[in-house]
């Protein structure tokens, strides 16, 4: 996001008041997304636990009905549900029946928030090293070097980072993602972004 604005720095033949105008709009864009992303990581929580409350209320009211097995299956990892048996699948109905009865309506607790409030900070603090160069660098094209060359590495960084927490190359997922990332800034500036 942050990279479409600070290219089009580039663009822009003003001097510093355009700068400024250009680095304001994209941390209020950080700041907007960030707010967005936060909302979204609330609504997905919140869906779940109510997802996983309707699949303990139908178990409750169908058990041992296809129908029911199915609906197991479905809140499980497709790996998990893939490997039980029919059996298993009604020892795990089992031991979910007799769990206690669950608060009747769905709500997000401290957690939610918390991780909310980390998906916000995630996102819009993930701006400031991209805008840095501008601030301390006069020179408009050297800052946007330095700008580039940073988000590039922090693209790297959370390629590695993914890879390795899913098992694969850290240096093949890191040049993946910055590839990704180069593409999709490409594609967002093309149509105008």
């Amino acid at each position: 996001m942050v990279l479409t604005f600070t290219s089009s720095i580039s663009v822009a033949e003003g001097g510093a008041a355009d700068t400024r105008m250009v680095l304001g709009a994209a941390i209020a864009c950080n700041l907007a997304w960030g707010i967005v992303d936060a909302a979204m990581y609330l609504l997905a929580n919140f869906t779940a636990r109510a997802r996983g409350l309707a699949t303990l209320r139908a178990l409750r009211e169908g058990h041992r009905s296809p129908a029911t097995h199915g609906r197991v299956l479905e809140a499980l990892p497709p790996l998990i549900a893939a490997v039980l048996t029919p059996i298993e699948v009604d020892s795990l109905c089992d031991r979910l029946n007799r769990l206690p009865e669950p608060a009747a309506l769905v709500s997000l607790n401290r957690a939610d928030l918390l991780g909310a409030a980390g998906v916000f900070l995630l996102v819009f603090l993930s701006t400031f090293p991209i805008v840095i160069p501008f601030v301390v660098v006069r020179d408009a094209p050297v800052a946007l070097r330095a700008s580039n060359a940073i988000a590039i590495a922090m693209m790297f960084a959370t390629g590695w980072s993914l890879g390795r927490y899913s098992g694969r190359s850290g240096w093949g997922t890191g040049l993946g993602m910055v590839a990704l990332g180069l593409l999709l800034v490409g594609i967002t500036m093309a149509l105008g972004g």
